[in-house]
């Protein structure tokens, strides 16, 4: 074998079971001999759990105590249980089952559908969005694309939570959950669908565990027959499971016990969707024999990451508190974590994006780069300031903002409001450019007091009320602006933000960042009201607010950064607050005791922040404050006269496309249309009237200057005169 062979792409199969044990740490190695009768793996984040349960499962396999196919893995996502498979398959285990809760039941429920009912399994409906339309219409329930997709998901959850049509409205009363409806409504239209249903021979993925249960309930022999094929069970993101999915693992176990689950309270994020940490907390109760093993050495974070996890933690109430782990880092210290205060909400994302750009020229891959938020309307603001940095990004969970599907109706709708002008009696009432944006959005869907609740009614109107405050600093920034203007304002942010091809800074939501990890994690929007969320009401509620700021602390490996702003807009009062959850944690805020605080760092004022004000900036041509980051790049107005040299833009233009091929990147990394028309207005002719233009910066200075310069110049890049 040469030694190619053994890259971490095409890593050896351990050669004896015992080899399998090598490299794992005391606590994990317990996890793998860990083989019969109950186990309770408490793992934190960070901890190598996937690690611990993959060598468990292939040290029992490779010591011929455990059979392959008499082990059963499941999951919660696809991904998950194709990364477990890969890592059985490097380890010599490559037989084992390691499934989604849904894809296992799935496959039995058509292996004995035909035993027990005969014929075919029904059809697989794959989106009940459109059956639960037809259920509302039927009942007389107008239900609009969002309210739809809300009322579906409150019909998933009370499948996963078994709560039948007519016990829906005590269900949602007791729970303190906020339904998008009328809960009679909804209960209503929850029974029509299942009617339909019934009518069209048709099921959904909830209905596959319930049928799947139901048949292992009523079938003795069928259950037997399971239970004959599985003898071992692990189940991971045990926190994560719902009631159905519990009932159906009391099913496959029946009386016995070699069940392995593994889990971490402190990371219940979910319950919106039914899950409970309740089964792994009360693991314990049901099972006094188990084996409980704590996972708490941390190779992903530094000690600086680590120490803020533990000290969010210490302030935690309930119950899943009452079981939090203490996590202790293994790695080198690193930098500590950076708390920065902003003034408004574009300067926190201009300050957010240069820093990315510094960690980018300091070596750190745009891929490794994460800017997390809690809800994805906040997401614009990044997707601008990481565009006119010139710095890759990608999003993830989320369509771009743009590109939303209310985004894009309001943009319809606003145009053809700016077509019709005067002739549109939506626009009667509107004394300015605000108010007539308002007026149109209206009809959308926003309006002057957010929906109760979370889901998707909720993002719909941040989506709106983003599209509302954008029109107000439009109306600031340009006191004549008409529709026609801000329409035309949409459509060129639109285009400027085309989401590149390339591996670039991933932006998400905190819930969609559960489970992966980056080099460098900045943490946004850090104020009361976002974090904890406004509609999180109850102590529960609040409870998991935290755990997923904690999730977000510990998706960072080596750099971290919290941030806020104290105002939504440049110029707007101060009135918010950061987040409570930091309090005692970073600097200034007040102390814990010594277990709790959030270890070092400081509170830095961001450009645009309290302590330093950026000085106005003065178009060339007329003198006029600009207040637009496109008018600040070209340092003049956009009305006012253009002295461009035409040819020189062409051949900038033409250069950096060259440049774009030869980095594999989008044109806008090297340089924006902006500042390419700012270089083809000033022609600089030595480095420092080069640096001086926005958008340029030391960095691509150093890596553009000599050829821009020497294009600017007349001549070749390299050297050459175009003459010669």
């Amino acid at each position: 074998m040469t030694a190619a062979t053994h890259s971490t792409l095409f890593p050896q199969v351990p050669d004896s079971a015992d080899a399998v044990l090598d490299g794992l740490d005391p606590e994990q190695r317990e996890v793998a001999l860990a083989l019969h009768g109950p186990v309770c793996v408490l793992a934190g984040a960070g901890t190598g759990k996937t690690r611990a349960i993959t060598h468990r499962i292939a040290y029992g396999v490779r010591a011929g105590i455990l059979q392959p196919a008499s082990v059963l893995a499941v999951t919660f996502t696809n991904r998950a249980a194709g990364e477990m498979r890969g890592r059985l398959r490097e380890l010599g285990a490559g037989g084992v089952q390691a499934r989604t809760f849904h894809s296992a039941a799935l496959r039995q429920l058509q292996y004995f559908w035909p035993k027990v009912v005969g014929g075919d399994l029904p059809r697989l409906l794959e989106r009940k969005i459109q059956l639960v339309a037809e259920a509302a219409a039927r009942c007389r329930i107008r239900l609009d694309r969002n309210e739809l997709r809300d009322v579906t998901s409150e019909i998933e959850w009370a499948k996963v939570t078994q709560t039948v049509p007519a016990d829906y409205p005590a269900s949602v009363a007791k729970s303190v959950r906020d339904a998008p409806r009328d809960p009679a409504e909804i209960s209503q239209i929850y029974a029509m669908y299942e009617q339909l249903k019934r009518d069209r021979s048709v099921i959904d993925f909830e209905d596959v565990l319930l049928l799947t249960v139901g048949i292992l309930q009523d079938r003795h022999d069928i259950a037997d027959q399971i239970r004959r094929q599985y003898q071992h069970f692990v189940v991971d993101e045990y926190q994560d499971v719902s009631p159905l999915q519990q009932r159906m693992l009391d099913l496959w176990l029946g009386d016995r016990d070699n069940l392995c689950v593994v889990g971490d309270a402190s990371q219940t994020i979910y319950s919106f969707t039914g899950a409970t940490p309740d089964h792994l907390l009360n693991f314990r109760t049901r099972h006094p024999n188990a084996t409980v093993v704590k996972l708490v050495r941390d190779y992903r974070s530094t000690p600086q990451v680590v120490h803020l996890a533990n000290g969010l933690l210490s302030q935690a109430r309930g119950r899943a508190a009452e079981h939090r782990l203490e996590l202790i880092s293994q790695r080198d210290p690193g930098p500590d974590p950076a708390y920065t205060e902003y003034a408004d909400e574009p300067a926190e994302a201009e300050g957010t994006a240069r820093r990315i750009r510094d960690l980018i020229a300091a070596g750190v891959p745009a891929g490794e780069i994460a800017v997390l938020y809690r809800v994805n309307a906040q997401s614009e603001v990044y997707e601008q300031a990481l565009s006119d940095a010139g710095v890759p990004y990608q999003l993830r969970g989320a369509e771009r903002f743009f590109e939303r599907q209310e985004v894009r109706e309001a943009g319809v709708a606003l145009r053809g409001a700016a077509r019709a002008g005067g002739n549109d009696p939506l626009l009667d009432d509107a004394e300015d450019l605000p108010a007539q944006v308002r007026a149109v959005l209206s009809t959308k869907g926003w309006t002057t007091e957010p929906p109760a609740g979370s889901g998707a009614v909720r993002d719909r109107w941040e989506s709106l009320a983003a599209l509302v405050r954008l029109a107000q600093d439009f109306a600031r920034a340009k006191p004549g602006a008409t529709l026609s203007d801000l329409v035309a304002e949409l459509d060129e942010r639109a285009a400027a933000q085309h989401a590149p091809t390339v591996q670039g800074v991933t932006l998400a939501s905190l819930h969609a960042a559960k489970g992966l990890e980056w080099d460098a994690v900045f943490l946004v929007g850090l104020t009361e009201g976002m974090m904890p969320i406004t509609y999180a009401k109850t102590d529960e509620q609040v409870e998991e607010e935290r755990r997923l700021l904690y999730v977000g602390v510990t998706r960072a490996r080596l750099h971290l950064s919290l941030s806020w702003a104290l105002s939504r807009s440049p110029g707007g009062r101060a009135s918010r607050r950061p987040t409570r959850f930091l309090k005692g944690l970073r600097p200034g805020s007040g102390a814990l005791g010594a277990a709790g605080a959030g270890g070092g760092g400081s509170v830095e004022r961001g450009a645009g922040g309290r302590r330093k004000r950026r000085g106005p900036v003065l178009c060339r041509v007329c003198g006029s404050t600009l207040t637009e980051a496109g008018e600040m790049k070209l340092m003049r107005c956009e009305d006012c006269p253009s002295d461009m040299d035409e040819a020189l833009y062409e051949r900038l233009r033409e250069w950096r496309s060259d440049q774009a091929k030869e980095l594999g990147q989008p044109a806008y990394c090297v340089f924006t249309d902006k500042t390419l028309m700012a270089i083809a207005e000033c022609v600089p002719s030595t480095d420092g009237e080069l640096a001086g233009i926005s958008g340029v910066g030391a960095r691509k200075l150093d890596r553009f200057g000599a050829d821009v310069l020497a294009i600017c110049a007349g001549e070749e890049p390299g050297g050459e005169d175009e003459t010669t």
